[in-house]
């Protein structure tokens, strides 16, 4: 029996790890890139720094989308009016 345990172990340990790096790859692909937080931290005040605590990452990025998403129509507001 004990000899059964010794062999069954890390088996059952290997296949335990390989389900979490799965279950971890799966989570990875849930969150936000890289590239979006690191721009997110570069621009974010302090006030939504404090929103990000609180509410947590996806509501904060969606946030800066809305601002970004305002200011990239007023520049071509803009960019209409001097073409005018």
């Amino acid at each position: 029996m004990q000899g059964l345990a010794v062999v069954l172990f890390p088996v059952v340990l290997m296949l335990f790890a390989l389900g979490m790096e799965r279950v971890e790859n799966r989570l990875r692909k849930l969150l936000e890139p890289d590239e979006e937080v690191q721009a997110y931290l570069d621009k974010a005040s302090n006030a939504e720094v404090n929103e990000l605590t609180k509410l947590g990452l996806p509501a904060a990025v969606a946030r800066m989308r809305r601002r970004r998403n305002r200011s990239e129509e007023a520049r071509e507001t803009l960019d209409i009016a001097r073409a005018s």
